[in-house]
């Protein structure tokens, strides 16, 4: 075939209109579903981080009102609300054993004399365990500048989230994150921990003096004496935070 009928055939194939509406059909209706599945997962994952994110707040707003001692009945159905919000089951799945939703709820207090931050109490559901005080390395700069013996509330949860079509997005981790002041009251007493401390009251468990009302604590109510004399000192009986 000479160059010339190549170049006619090129010119003809460019100018010719003729052709199957079923065939580009079939050409772009696979290309469109892949661009409508991939549109729909972005979005899904941006608002189930939404939601996540949602729920944590209403979680640690509710904690930050409560001025009772709470229980451990109290974080089961704390979870349960999670999965309610977040609509996510909140029991371990039946092959790999392990939570698609995980909870953890932790109080940590401020001491200046060490600069740093202590955990007072958490509590854990789901597969990640309770947070410790060497574990807060990891959050000094997360956490907001507070006074001393000052405490906050952290709240924050995880979900497996894998999606419904693959698109260029493998299954990840969704987590969230907040911290909150408690609102009622100096401090949000936790009943497993409690009695773990001298019973100084927040934040004044570690100043010295051996006495409640030379240092300032919340819980102490019979301090009527300039000299100190008629102070009431803790015993083993007294309920103190943890």
């Amino acid at each position: 075939m000479t160059l010339s009928a190549i170049k006619t055939r090129l010119h003809r194939f460019r100018t010719e209109t003729d052709g199957y509406a079923t065939l580009e059909v079939a050409i772009m209706i696979p290309i469109l579903f892949v661009l409508f599945g991939a549109a729909w997962v972005y979005f899904d994952v941006f608002r189930q981080q939404t939601v996540n994110q949602k729920a944590n707040y209403a979680i640690g707003d509710m904690v930050s009102r409560e001025t009772e001692v709470l229980e451990d009945e109290y974080f089961d159905n704390t979870f349960k609300l999670l999965g309610v919000l977040t609509r996510n089951p909140v029991l371990p799945d039946e092959l790999t054993g392990l939570f698609p939703a995980d909870l953890r709820i932790t109080v940590v207090s401020y001491k200046e004399a060490n600069d740093k931050f202590d955990v007072e109490w958490s509590v854990a559901r789901g597969d990640y365990p309770a947070l410790e005080t060497q574990d807060l390395n990891n959050y000094t700069e997360r956490l907001p500048n507070i006074a001393n013996g000052a405490e906050l509330i952290l709240v924050e949860t995880w979900e497996d989230y894998n999606p419904v079509f693959r698109v260029g997005l493998a299954p990840l981790e969704i987590r969230t994150y907040s911290f909150t002041h408690p609102r009622y009251a100096p401090q949000v007493l936790y009943a497993g921990a409690m009695g773990e401390n001298n019973g100084w009251g927040n934040g004044d468990q570690d100043a010295p003096g051996s006495s409640l009302c030379t240092n300032n604590a919340e819980n102490a109510t019979d301090c009527t004496n300039e000299d100190g004399s008629n102070n009431v000192e803790p015993n083993s009986k007294s309920k103190s935070k943890g």
